[in-house]
């Protein structure tokens, strides 16, 4: 999955930029509570990685 259509699913769902470093920027869900990195210079988001974060964000 690209980066932009995981932020799209994120802004759907109500998860938020918690705040942007210069490999990750960290993101919160309110689903789960949770806060979690999503890298930003990848524009193709490796399968493990995308579910770790879809899991964390409470997305599946």
């Amino acid at each position: 999955m690209k980066r932009s259509e995981l932020l799209k699913l994120f802004r759907e769902n109500g998860i938020t930029l918690k705040r942007s470093g210069k490999k990750h920027d960290m993101y919160y869900s309110p689903i789960t509570g949770k806060t979690f990195p999503v890298p930003r210079h990848k524009t193709e988001i490796a399968t493990g990685t995308l579910n770790s974060m879809l899991t964390d964000a409470g997305l599946k």
